[in-house]
């Protein structure tokens, strides 16, 4: 990204930088290499890509610098230009960040601010132009793919289905038919793991909108005089969203609540998801239609979504009942609002008179049958939302079931009787129109948008029970051991008197504030619908009875509908005893009779990682679910894996989709793969419809390929090398975070763990408990910290001692390198240890260790990490054995380095900040607060720079 910001000072020359060049489009093989076309220069098609890409980005940045120059002034902009120019200078060997700390240093408060600002917008608009980017290579890559037989990318519907066939792995009707029944369940969170505000994600939307003109204008020729204009409009656009951009406040001045993350998922939906899943569905008929002369039958969706927005209430005190209720009332009057216009739309298009006798038998005489149908239907969502609002409002008592459409089978049935009507009277082409996406949304979305799952701590049920048998007077639930529990839930689950004298809400019992909360919860969740909930997940779950007292508080709260209880298994020891606790609930007579032979189980990937480090976590993660499906199995029951994963290597994240669906465990997927999306990845993965119609496809082709090729059982010694590796990795791990007394006080000082608290980023408090250490830290801000000062220490810490005691040995080094070649698993994860180590940076942690950590003993831990930095990065290049860090993405390594000169500055500046901060060195309560407003834009850059957060 030959980057920011050289003022031209002309609109002119940045519409020329579009008027003067117009490129071809690229080629890239399946297996990742570029292959080359001739053009009139000698130029590889990377440099075509790269030069297409730096072409945007500079653009991008020229419109920003001739902004901070209008709203800011020449000096800001200047001083962005040095502070640029000083980062550079470390690799030309002139200096290092000496020079740039001390440049820093002259700036006042306001300006750290506006030059922070800078460096922050241009990060966020470089990643808008590398997302467009994305979109037209995966754009030119299909079209290569079909106009020159280029091999399709594996990771694709389309690379996998012709790999299936030509195999003969699978027949046509084989594929159909999972297609028909597989599921990738996406599972929208609130993790505070998004720093942007939403009103500047919709700015970011407008340019990037504004680019896709730009790139037809070019496809097109550009050269044509209405191609100059419509040009100049969209570049005129662009200023216009900058400067928006610039002259917002980027700063969120008040924490978000429940309600407003659950309505910025609500967004995600209506922006983007409502296009992208009809869209997603369309390209999949066309596969199938192009490889098997077949398409998707129209009842099939593989895709499903969820949300935990206004339904998580694991240690968030603002996620009350109340607030559970009020965000599935607003999901449910989003959607009859998007499906009303969806309605309205078919009413105009189906004008059509021709009919069948059975539509005709049910509209009457009217001259229109199709459009009556619509008509009722707009009349019915239009009522329906008139009464959510009142339900909102609290105008009108909340009652689900008093609603005109309040399941999806009322939306249902009238659409696919209107379009059997057409395709049984010869109009094939108006019944595969927008009625088949409108019945693929409803499929899809339902009545609700994103069922609501519920979530909340095992600890917060125990002390309710525990309140109930206290007030009972049977004794103290809390203190019974693990059998005494159990043998007392069996008994009144199956008991046919209620738990509770009925008083007619819980408030009245009594029993404590925190109590009356939990069961609220139960007493409000049997109110919402079975299609406003997933879900109801248990954190921190460890034995049978865990699971059991949910299933009573539903059956004691007249629960209507047998709604699914999740066990969470988080940390090290839960996933080691999960086999034991699933045994022993799966082979209780009234447990195995009542869930109907279905079981889904939640793997907790941040805890268990901030546990016992990431080698150990993964391992434990993947023995836990091979056990579990054992487990399933002896019992006759189809188990479903829930996948918590974060955004970062640290927290589970795997940006290559398809690998991290292949790595499970053989037996673990069978055709539903459930997983969270979080924070920033929601925006990254869903935050544009055309990425979200290819994140779609990549889940739907590794689903498909892992139903039909499973991944190899790895063998014994792998298996012990495996054991090694993890009981290295975790000591090693736990000797530094948990038994070294030098790195709490290192954690505190050398990160901005304390400050973070100031982003205002999430509803959520950072910590499960008010006191405690980093044990009771949350994994985001744990991670997020490592992030910021660009150690990133959670991702790698015990690597490489494991590593290197297994490659003491030759035979040691012949298998790490036989299960780097032979196993996607460990493949997977040694890659990503690799990315994650090249994303790191030691002079950068060095440099907040010299500003920030002033003990002797913290400052020699820091030398001592970054010694292990480099040590890791060498452990991991010896299994891979490549000459350097992530040698085999030439992209993220060009892009890597060419951030650096824009990251640098902004990790300068947040250390500079937190000196000052910390010590006082401000002037007056004004100064005071522009410095933290720029520590929080720092932090939103450095983010953006990394493209991670927590």
């Amino acid at each position: 990204m030959a980057m920011m910001i050289c003022a031209r000072g002309r609109r002119s020359a940045l519409t020329s930088l579009y008027k003067l060049s117009v490129y071809r489009p690229a080629l890239v093989a399946a297996s990742g290499k570029i292959l080359r076309r001739p053009l009139s220069t000698e130029k590889t098609v990377t440099d075509t890509l790269d030069h297409r890409l730096r072409r945007d980005v500079r653009m991008l940045g020229d419109i920003l610098g001739d902004t901070i120059n209008k709203h800011s002034g020449k000096e800001i902009f200047n001083h962005v230009e040095e502070l640029r120019y000083l980062a550079q200078a470390p690799r030309k060997g002139e200096t290092g960040l000496s020079n740039l700390a001390e440049k820093v240093k002259t700036l006042s408060a306001e300006e750290i601010l506006g030059v922070s600002k800078g460096f922050a917008h241009f990060f966020a608009l470089a990643n808008t132009a590398d997302n467009h980017h994305r979109i037209r290579s995966m754009r030119e890559s299909i079209q290569a793919s079909k106009s020159l037989g280029v091999p399709r990318q594996e990771d694709s519907s389309l690379g996998t289905i012709e790999n299936l066939l030509k195999k003969n792995i699978a027949t046509p009707d084989e594929i159909i038919k999972a297609l028909g029944s597989q599921k990738a369940e996406l599972v929208l969170t609130a993790h505070p793991t998004e720093i942007n505000r939403r009103t500047l994600l919709a700015k970011h939307r407008d340019v990037a909108k504004r680019l896709e003109v730009l790139e037809q204008i070019d496809l097109a020729g550009g050269a044509e005089v209405a191609g100059r204009f419509e040009a100049d409009e969209a570049i005129k656009g662009l200023t216009r969203a900058v400067e928006a951009l610039w002259t917002s406040d980027e700063v969120r001045r008040n924490k978000p609540t429940p309600q407003d993350e659950a309505r910025a998922g609500i967004a995600v939906i209506e922006h983007v998801l409502w296009a992208a899943v009809p869209s997603y569905l369309r390209r999949l008929d066309g596969v199938l239609m192009e490889t098997m002369g077949k398409t998707l039958p129209i009842h099939a969706c593989p895709i499903a979504f969820a949300s935990w927005m206004g339904g998580d209430r694991d240690g968030n005190p603002n996620v009350t009942p109340e607030v559970t209720r009020e965000v599935s009332f607003t999901a449910r009057k989003e959607a009859a609002i998007l499906y009303l216009k969806d309605v309205r739309d078919l009413r105009i298009e189906l004008s059509t008179t021709k009919c069948t006798p059975k539509l005709r038998e049910i509209v009457g005489e009217t001259r229109e049958p199709y459009r009556k149908i619509c008509l009722q239907l707009e009349h019915d969502l239009s009522a329906t939302v008139d009464a959510l609002q009142g339900m909102v409002d609290g105008h009108l008592e909340p009652d689900v079931q008093a609603l005109p459409i309040h399941s999806q089978k009322q939306i249902l049935e009238p659409l696919l009787l209107l379009h059997e009507s057409l395709l049984a009277t010869g109009q094939e082409a108006q019944a595969n129109g927008p009625i088949v996406d409108v019945i693929r949304r409803v499929r899809c979305f339902g009545v609700c948008l994103a069922p609501l799952d519920i979530r909340q701590e095992s600890t917060r049920h125990t002390e309710a029970l525990d309140a109930i048998t206290r007030y009972l007077g049977v004794g103290s639930y809390a203190q019974w051991d693990e059998k005494t529990r159990q043998s007392w839930l069996l008994m009144e689950l199956q008991s046919k008197r209620p738990l509770l004298p009925r008083v007619g809400s819980s408030t009245e019992l009594g029993l404590g504030e925190v109590v009356q909360d939990t069961l609220r919860t139960f007493e409000v969740a049997a109110t919402l619908g079975d299609e406003a909930l997933g879900a109801y997940v248990i954190s921190m779950a460890t034995s049978p009875s865990d699971v059991l007292a949910v299933k009573l508080m539903q059956k004691e709260f007249c629960m209507p509908w047998n709604m699914r209880v999740v066990p969470l298994f988080e940390t090290l020891d839960d996933l080691e005893q999960s086999e034991d606790t699933m045994r022993t609930l799966l082979g209780l007579p009234w447990y195995r009779g009542n869930i109907n032979g279905k079981q889904e189980v939640m793997i907790g990937y941040s805890d268990s990682a901030k546990d016992a480090g990431r080698m150990a976590a993964a391992w434990a993660q993947y023995k836990a679910q091979e056990r579990l499906a054992g487990v399933a199995k002896d019992a006759g029951v189809q188990l479903t894996f829930f996948h918590g994963k974060g955004g970062t290597v640290s927290r589970g994240g795997n940006p290559a989709l398809y690998e991290a669906i292949m790595a499970q465990p053989r037996g673990t997927v069978n055709g539903h793969f459930r997983v969270t999306e979080q924070g920033e990845m929601i925006t990254q993965n869903f935050g544009h419809p055309g990425i979200a119609v290819n994140t779609l496809d990549t889940y739907t082709a590794g689903i498909l390929h892992y139903g039909f090729e499973p991944p190899e059982v790895p063998s014994g010694k792998w298996r012990k090398t495996m054991d090694r590796l993890s009981e290295v990795s975790c000591e090693a791990y736990r000797d530094i975070v948990r038994r070294d007394e030098r790195f709490v006080p290192y954690f505190r000082t050398a990160t901005p763990e304390l400050e973070l608290g100031s982003l205002n980023i999430g509803s959520r408090p950072a910590k499960r408990r008010p006191t405690g250490g980093v044990e009771t830290l949350r994994a985001i801000p744990w991670v997020f910290s490592w992030t910021q000062t660009r150690l990133n220490l959670p991702a790698w810490l015990g690597v490489a001692d494991a590593l290197s005691e297994l490659a003491s040995t030759d035979d040691g080094k012949a298998t790490l390198r036989s299960m780097y070649d032979q196993w996607p698993f460990f493949a997977t994860n040694i890659d990503l240890f690799e990315t994650i180590l090249a994303k790191s940076d030691l002079d950068i942690a060095e440099h907040y260790d010299k500003e920030l950590v002033s003990d002797v003993k913290a400052k020699e831990l820091g030398a001592e990490l970054r010694r292990r930095l480099q040590e890791t990065s060498a452990e991991i290049l010896k299994v891979s054995e490549r000459p350097d860090l992530i040698a085999y993405n030439e992209v993220l390594r060009w892009q890597l380095v060419l951030r650096k000169p824009y990251l640098d500055p902004v990790n300068v500046m947040q250390a500079h900040i937190l000196h000052r901060l910390r010590s006082g060195e401000f002037g007056s309560p004004e100064e005071e607060q522009k410095l933290k407003d720029a520590l929080v834009i720092t932090i939103k850059g450095i983010a953006g720079g990394m493209r991670n957060t927590g």
